[in-house]
């Protein structure tokens, strides 16, 4: 009922995952920074995404994770499962009674798997897209694995929803946190196209700003800036980006382009 793929990119792992499922990212996905990453699908058992982590921790490739988990369930036959550590191959495991069609490849860094999909096809035009795209940022990478399988054919009986999970050291919001990326449409008739719109959305809002592209604020364009500003009812720069969620995007006396951009349409007041 889902197909997915867990990769390694440098010190990032990540899941994108689809289903004709509810919510399939609550149930689907798990990864540790410096650890692994760990997909749980078909009959899915939510308890192979701690104790995969912990065995990963431990120092086991993926395959001796895979091995140990499923020895320790009786229900393995209905089981699928995707998991990658820190080094080598990802491996995938189809069991026996996963409904057709089933099945996965994994390789250097990734495992890529599905059950009830429209056919092999789907995992191969992963694994292309995967192959093809070594120099994409990790996240469109992932997303654009997912939207491969999507049009190949996906899930047989239909769509539902859709998960991008990525985890890399201290990469979450204001470096708080491992979690870069936590995105989860769980009900929609097109959740993989629906996923990519929140992407861009995140990418808006939490991706850093280019250093060679800053613009110095100064001379005309620092009092465009400033007038801009006030006209959204603001003392500063810093107060409206905060009020727009903007506030990982500012560089202390110079902007974002992608900063200007949105205060150019939403600053200047009606009329203007």
């Amino acid at each position: 009922m889902t197909f997915s793929i867990v990769a390694r990119s440098g010190p990032a792992f990540g899941i994108a995952v689809a289903s004709k499922f509810l919510a399939v990212g609550a149930a689907v996905p798990a990864a540790e920074a410096g650890v692994g990453a760990v997909a749980t699908q078909a009959s899915a058992n939510l308890r192979y995404r701690p104790q995969g982590l912990a065995l990963l921790r431990t120092g086991l490739d993926s395959a001796d994770v895979v091995a140990a988990l499923l020895a320790a369930d009786r229900d393995r036959a209905h089981r699928q499962l995707g998991i990658v550590g820190p080094e080598g191959a990802g491996t995938t495991h189809t069991g026996e009674e996963c409904l057709d069609w089933a099945g996965g490849v994994a390789g250097d860094g990734y495992a890529i798997q599905g059950n009830i999909l429209a056919g092999p096809e789907v995992v191969e035009a992963m694994e292309a897209a995967w192959l093809s795209s070594p120099q994409a940022p990790f996240g469109r990478r992932l997303a654009a694995v997912l939207a491969a399988g999507d049009t190949a054919g996906g899930d047989r009986r239909g769509r539902q929803s859709a998960a991008l999970y990525v985890v890399a050291p201290s990469a979450g919001y204001g470096g708080g946190s491992d979690v870069a990326c936590d995105l989860r449409v769980d009900d929609h008739p097109d959740p993989v196209g629906e996923l990519k719109r929140l992407m861009d959305v995140h990418e808006l809002l939490f991706g850093k700003a280019d250093p060679d592209t800053l613009l110095d604020l100064t001379g005309e364009l620092g009092e465009e800036v400033r007038r801009l500003v006030a006209a959204r009812g603001h003392a500063c720069l810093d107060t409206w980006a905060g009020v727009e969620n903007l506030e990982d995007r500012l560089v202390p006396g110079r902007i974002d382009p992608v900063v200007l951009a949105r205060l150019r349409e939403d600053g200047a007041p009606e009329g203007a």
